[in-house]
């Protein structure tokens, strides 16, 4: 090291800058305040890395403005507003992610999944799955724009429990202080929360959530199991009136940090099963992109009885309907059928891992509107089809059987699992 490296105030290794550009290249995402992508970046690569990791050594590293996009949220006409820092940012925010990292995983609570290496949401999903067999009721937990929330003070007070580095600490709080970039150009100034995108918010999350919840939960009530991914909690209780009494208490737990329940969106459910006969108004919830409740099963010996089981939600279903929609594949007769199959397999593929984990032949209903778009692009391509729909119905089950792999959706399960 050179006698101008040693004078920096802060210690950073290049290698850390290097393994975080690594991250953030593999990670891809848009362009920030500055319209710079990371091909951009990579035209001047060793000069950009060089600037980062000298300013963060220094101290002079000072992030710019955060651009603000909102995308849908559901089919309700709201959005979410997501925080799309620079790349040079992102990397900025990796190298003090992957410090943090290592430091806080051991700390947090084996029920946490979010953002966590070696964790998955079908991990949590599974989880909630199996406890709800055992557990009659649910409550469903929905923090108000949880992330938008976060009160800086209370975060890096914890941030402080877990290190007393320097530099961490310093960009931590320029993070959190960086103003947003709204979509028609003005600044805004942030007061709390930390932006939805931003690559360090997912771990300062957990760690405000562990304090907030999983660790106040494993004091205040040890016997009540739950799955926390993200800002998504589900509590498994025993009755309604320990469901209740929990949704009370945890109304004041979030009030003390600041924090909100939505009123509309907490909600207690029923797990009804062949073994819970009982009524109650909920009998469902989502989470994670899937819908829990009451479904035809069948046991070991074949027989038909009913679960509470989790399935592709409905929500799910119509966004990905929605997109098949826009594919507008009955009109692509310039395409043969494999090079259709092509075009869609790795959207498609992304949906049947994730989605078709659980009672897969939920979702085989949700993506039947691809076959009727493939008999429609069939009718259109080929002549001996035309005025033939039932025919055309007939050449796509056979060719099903023939080249049952050719759509991803073709191989899930038709029986429940």
């Amino acid at each position: 090291m050179t006698g101008m490296d040693k004078a920096k105030p802060f210690c950073i290794a290049k290698r850390d800058v290097w393994e975080a550009y690594k991250q953030v290249k593999s990670n891809q995402g848009a362009a920030g305040v500055d319209g710079q992508s990371i091909e951009d970046f990579d035209r001047d690569l060793s000069k950009n890395l060089y600037r980062i990791w000298n300013r963060m050594c220094s101290g002079s590293y000072f992030p710019p403005p955060v651009r603000r996009v909102d995308i849908p949220k559901g089919d309700s006409g709201a959005t979410r507003p997501l925080g799309i820092p620079t790349v040079s940012d992102r990397i900025a925010q990796m190298v003090v992610k992957r410090y943090l990292e290592p430091i806080l995983e051991p700390v947090f609570h084996t029920d946490s999944y979010g953002y966590r290496p070696g964790k998955s949401a079908h991990d949590a999903l599974a989880v909630a799955r199996r406890r709800c067999w055992s557990h009659g009721w649910v409550l469903d937990l929905d923090i108000k724009s949880f992330f938008d929330e976060i009160d800086w003070s209370l975060l890096m007070k914890a941030v402080r429990r877990h290190t007393g580095c320097k530099w961490v600490l310093l960009y931590l709080q320029r993070w959190l202080e960086a103003p947003v970039r709204m979509p028609d150009g003005t600044l805004a100034e942030r007061e709390r929360g930390t932006p939805q995108g931003a690559v360090v918010s997912p771990v300062l999350a957990n760690l405000f959530l562990h304090y907030v919840f999983d660790l106040w939960m494993r004091r205040n009530h040890p016997d009540i199991p739950f799955e926390r991914y993200a800002d998504d909690v589900i509590c498994h209780c025993r009755s309604e009136a320990q469901a209740r009494g929990l949704h009370q208490a945890l109304e004041a737990r979030f009030a003390e940090c600041a924090l909100r329940l939505h009123p509309e969106k907490t909600k207690i459910v029923y797990c009804k099963d062949a073994n819970r006969p009982g009524t109650y108004p909920e009998q469902s919830f989502d989470f994670l992109g899937y819908t829990f409740r009451p479904r035809l099963a069948n046991n070991r010996h074949g027989e038909r009885f009913v679960a509470f089981l989790p399935a592709v939600s409905k929500k799910a279903g119509k966004r990905m309907r929605l997109r098949v929609r826009r594919w507008r594949l009955h009109r692509r007769s310039d395409l043969d059928l494999e090079d259709v199959a092509a075009w869609v397999r790795p959207v498609l593929t992304g949906w049947v891992r994730y989605y078709g984990k659980f009672y897969p032949s939920k979702l085989r209903e949700e993506l039947r509107t691809i076959d009727a778009y493939i008999v429609r692009w069939a009718v259109r391509k080929y002549k001996r089809f035309a005025g033939h729909t039932l025919a055309t119905w007939n050449w796509l089950r056979s060719l099903k059987r023939r080249n049952p792999h050719l759509f991803a959706h073709w191989a899930l399960r038709s029986t429940a699992g």
